[in-house]
């Protein structure tokens, strides 16, 4: 099994299969419940980045270029048959950079890559130089995230499991850092983009910016929640709708295309 998978992947005649990357802090376990609200067409691979969950007493990793090379040789040989991308935050800025190197050096690009709760990696991320502050104390990195969702009241309270989250998060954070530090690439498939109604860390422009990282068709979808709404049933639905759906139809938007709201 790939060490980046949290899950055996099936045949490739199950359907596409869509790579799931968490936001920084967390794990796989942030796409629970996705498989049964995408649809069996669809096979949902959370991906496990080192640091966390089994993972966790591996080195965590801060370099971008690094980590896409691990991923290509953990998961190239999953990705010659048709498969999505999907990314959360952080993991929507792993997801993009994974797709880039993998076009660069002339391999299949995904079919779609979908994105969320994320600013597109040609803006300034400044929300990033707050995190980052070395003098910023946990309890102030907490409330900085402005969404009691990131770490519940009672995971709080477990004091060894905080300090280890937070370290992740913070660690993650300077992986986020460097995602953003080079050029972008526009690619040549299809990219959705989803934003939280609510979310208090990324805005609906900062997220309809992803419609320079296509060559092709773009959308962006407002959907319910606020920064972590990866936790809901709207996305999972709609990834299985787009990826059951033919690639042109009426519903596909062009870049540019005004917000659309889903649920």
């Amino acid at each position: 099994m790939q060490r980046y998978l949290a899950v055996r992947p099936g045949p490739a005649s199950d359907g596409v299969r869509l790579f799931c990357f968490p936001h920084a802090g967390a794990g796989a376990m942030s796409f629970a419940g996705w498989q049964k609200r995408v649809g069996p067409e669809v096979a949902v691979l959370p991906v496990r980045l080192p640091g966390r969950e089994s993972r966790r007493r591996e080195e965590r990793i801060t370099d971008g270029a690094r980590l896409v090379a691990e991923l290509q040789d953990d998961l190239g040989p999953l990705l010659d048959e048709p498969h999505a991308f999907y990314g959360h935050s952080l993991g929507a800025l792993v997801a993009y950079r994974f797709a880039e190197h993998r076009v660069r050096a002339g391999r299949r690009p995904p079919e779609l890559l979908a994105v969320g709760a994320c600013s597109a990696p040609q803006l300034p991320a400044p929300i990033l130089e707050t995190l980052l502050s070395p003098e910023l104390p946990d309890e102030e990195l907490i409330t900085a995230l402005g969404d009691k969702e990131s770490i519940p009241a009672p995971l709080r309270n477990r004091i060894g499991w905080l300090a280890g989250t937070l370290a992740t998060l913070r660690t993650d954070l300077l992986l986020a850092q460097d995602l953003r530090s080079t050029p972008v690439t526009a690619l040549p498939c299809p990219v959705e983009a989803f934003a939280g109604e609510v979310d208090p860390l990324v805005s609906a422009p900062e997220v309809h910016a992803w419609q320079d990282c296509t060559t092709t068709r773009f959308r962006l979808r407002t959907v319910r929640g606020t920064h972590f709404f990866v936790r809901g049933r709207d996305v999972p639905r709609a990834m299985g709708e787009a990826l059951r759906a033919p690639a042109t139809g009426p519903d596909a938007a062009r870049p540019g295309a005004a917000p659309h709201q889903a649920g």
